[in-house]
């Protein structure tokens, strides 16, 4: 990779730091927290010493195990896309692929937020450099249930209700009839609907409930929690059920409360309990000007004073973090609830490094581990939080949360254990105030997920499964096996159903109920959400305390199932049932046959390769790691490396096992080249790609992840795309 040996640097000891990076931690950072500057880049070099020969070993046992994996499987051929799974399952435990289990124990973290310990909700994930959106998601712990039903696909079209033009009132009567419904199936009256409702107030304590010339309460008296304003005219009720607060907005003059027979303007619902802001699936941020960018953005919302000014329907509006939200308690005290969702932060993974310091080891300069950057400079930007001393504060109890990616199994979980704790040590932190989220994500970390669990179980706060991810790492670990089934039938392989239910299994068995989340992935249709009410209701009915949502808006949307499903009585009753099939989990995707017609697999090359196009284009010429890629239909999908991950592995299969040729591959990537440059005619920041394929680079990186597939690590994008990108920025 490309060590930009132009820039400028500063020297600290083995550490040439490229002077952007340099004068960021410098000047706006250590006077900040308070660490002097010579004890923090001693302690920095101390840490890269002592940990990149390590990083290299873990790296590459993992090249070593593949090499094997990928020798067994030409060894051994699949016959009639089946294979010997008990020898198969034998020589995986001879090679230390699969690790015999240990004793049970139980996790010990402590000082543990109660979003993550105690309350099930929704998850936002958001890639932390662009401010804008990492504002949005950090104020998403409260959305309106009215703005949300009015502007998406769960309220239909049908009968006169469209979303055209301005205000519809149709449309806006059916949000009402929707809300009140809600809270007629979660805070339900002793008599009548909310529909029937005419006025609240607060009475000793108590909430009348008016209708018309009676008045009725709530079934569950407990479920009134606050109110705003004065007691004989409330401006708002704070309801809680299942641990999630909805509050119900009163103003007679708003234009939709003038019109309501109670005055009520809206529901609030308490939405996205946490957001993981992130460094690495979701952002490109190839060398030291763009992880400054992460970083400050990070610093900022760790601080309480992010802030991002932005033109939107031509006025200049300034976004910031919201303020706690207060009410008054039935008995006259007060209650201050988080007015911002709990945040985590991904760092990148262990693979990847970045020209942003280069360190010499002794063998010349080379780029530091982005990961082991990471967990030095992150915790150095978190430390006012952690020490409570911001006024809008994250962590109340005085931790810091960063999810680990792309973990391969235990030794890797270890490791980011033992680079933890010598960050704390490099910032004078009490032993785990680091707490660690562990991505399951990887085939031999879903294996071997209770022995990993095990290494970090002092400060373990998050187990999730990542079926993308582990989609692509299913792939490229079973390359050599035989070609795959269509991309499309992933889900309903046997792996799939038992590596979901065995994640939970195994957060279970191992006591991170009450201390930790077990969470679910994506929904990636941000457009289809009358879709994701239908179905992700799975999620916490599965016993996951937390799923991912594309949006705000979806937050406020999924937060609904969490008021269905008391997610801790679901965990309570899973506990007795018998753990998923490691068997089926280790069951490869195989088609059982390869006799698709020449329509069928043009039409599966041609889906991915469009997704693969639209993806990367917008990363290498754009920066943009995250985005709503129209695929061949033109139907949006949210994006990010791992679904690139899946598509480029699943061509790469194909044109290895002969089901594709290279060149109907490479005919079928410049036509659809055409297609994405078409797609993003009105992006007036669009490079196109296919009136000069030769050199574009964002063309030539979609290709090499095919044809340079089998040869990238675990099937990993990022090589390529960070080369490509690097590549652009130093042409320019």
């Amino acid at each position: 990779m490309s060590q930009s040996s132009h820039v400028n640097r500063i020297q600290k000891g083995i550490l040439a730091i490229d002077e952007q990076l340099y004068d960021f931690i410098e000047n706006e950072v250590l006077p900040k927290v308070g660490v002097d500057s010579d004890s923090y880049w001693s302690g920095f070099e101390k840490v890269i010493k002592a940990f990149t020969p390590r990083n290299k070993a873990l790296l590459a046992t993992r090249d070593e195990m593949q090499a094997k994996i990928d020798q067994w499987h030409l060894d051994h051929p699949a016959k009639d896309g089946t294979i010997d799974y008990p020898k198969y399952k034998t020589f995986l435990q001879d090679i230390g692929y699969l690790l015999p289990e240990g004793d049970d124990f139980t996790v010990t973290t402590d000082n543990v937020d109660d979003e993550i310990a105690h309350i099930a909700g929704p998850q936002l994930v958001v890639p932390v450099r662009n401010a804008r959106y990492a504002l949005n998601a950090t104020n998403a712990r409260w959305g309106s249930l009215y703005d949300a039903l009015y502007g998406t696909d769960v309220i239909s079209d049908d009968k006169g209700q469209e979303a055209k033009g301005g205000y519809n009132p149709k449309r806006g009567a059916a949000v009402v009839a929707y809300a009140k419904k809600f809270l007629d199936e979660h805070f339900a009256l002793v008599s009548g609907s909310y529909n029937d409702v005419t006025g609240f107030n607060v009475v000793d304590g108590k909430l009348e409930i008016a209708q018309g010339t009676s008045s009725t309460q709530l079934q569950d008296s407990a479920k009134f929690v606050g109110y705003v304003g004065d007691a004989n005219s409330p401006s708002g009720i704070l309801l809680k059920n299942n641990k999630l607060h909805a509050e119900i907005q009163i103003d007679s003059n708003h234009p939709i409360g003038k019109d309501d027979p109670a005055s009520i303007k809206d529901v609030l619902l308490e939405s996205a309990i946490t957001a993981i802001q992130d460094c690495e699936d979701s952002i490109a941020a190839v060398d030291a000007g763009e992880k400054v960018e992460v970083y400050r953005n990070w610093l900022g919302l760790m601080n309480g004073d992010l802030q991002e000014t932005f033109e939107k329907g031509g006025k200049t509006r300034t976004r910031k973090q919201n303020p706690d939200r207060e009410y008054t308690t039935p008995d006259g005290g007060t209650l201050t609830l988080p007015g911002r969702a709990l945040l985590l932060i991904r760092n990148v993974g262990h693979l990847m490094q970045n020209p942003a310091i280069l360190v010499d080891m002794g063998d010349g300069q080379e780029e530091i581990f982005e990961g082991i950057m990471d967990s030095l400079i992150t915790p150095l930007l978190t430390l006012n939080d952690i020490k409570g001393k911001n006024e809008l504060s994250n962590s109340r109890k005085g931790s810091m949360y960063i999810v680990k990616p792309k973990m391969h199994g235990p030794d890797e979980v270890k490791f980011a254990d033992d680079l933890f704790a010598a960050s704390e040590d490099v910032l004078g932190l009490p032993r785990n105030t680091l707490k660690i989220g562990i991505m399951d994500e990887e085939r031999r970390m879903t294996v071997n997920l209770k022995e990993a669990i095990r290494q970090a179980k002092e400060r373990v706060i998050f187990i999730n499964t990542g079926f993308l991810d582990r989609t692509g790492d299913e792939m490229h670990t079973s390359m050599n096996a035989g070609p795959f089934v269509r991309k499309g039938e992933m889900k309903s392989q046997a792996w799939q159903p038992a590596y979901e239910q065995w994640n939970v299994d195994i957060g279970l068995e191992t006591g991170l109920q009450g201390r930790a989340q077990i969470g679910k992935g994506m929904w990636a249709k941000p457009d289809e959400m009358k879709e994701m009410m239908d179905t992700k209701a799975a999620h916490p009915k599965s016993g996951a305390s937390t799923a991912w949502v594309p949006s705000p808006t979806g937050a406020t949307l999924h937060s609904m199932h969490y008021h269905q499903v008391s997610v801790s009585d679901v965990q309570d009753r899973l506990k007795s049932r018998d753990r998923a099939s490691l068997d089926d989990i280790l069951t490869i995707p195989l088609a059982k046959n390869t006799n698709w017609t020449e329509e069928e697999k043009q039409q599966e090359i041609d889906n991915n390769a469009q997704g693969i196009l639209g993806y990367v284009v917008r990363w290498v010429n754009q920066g943009v790691g995250c985005s709503k890629v129209p695929d061949i239909n033109d139907v949006g999908l949210m994006e990010d490396r791992a679904t690139l991950r899946i598509s480029s592995q699943h061509i790469t299969n194909w044109l290895h096992h002969g089901v594709v040729s290279q060149q109907q591959v490479t005919d079928t990537m410049q036509r659809m080249a055409k297609v994405v440059d078409e797609q993003n005619a009105d992006d007036p920041d669009y490079q196109p790609m296919a009136t000069d394929l030769a050199n574009s680079y964002a063309f030539k990186a979609a290709c090499d992840l095919i044809f340079k597939g089998r040869t990238q690590p675990s099937g990993y994008t990022e090589p390529l795309l960070h080369q490509a990108r690097l590549d652009l920025k130093a042409s320019a």
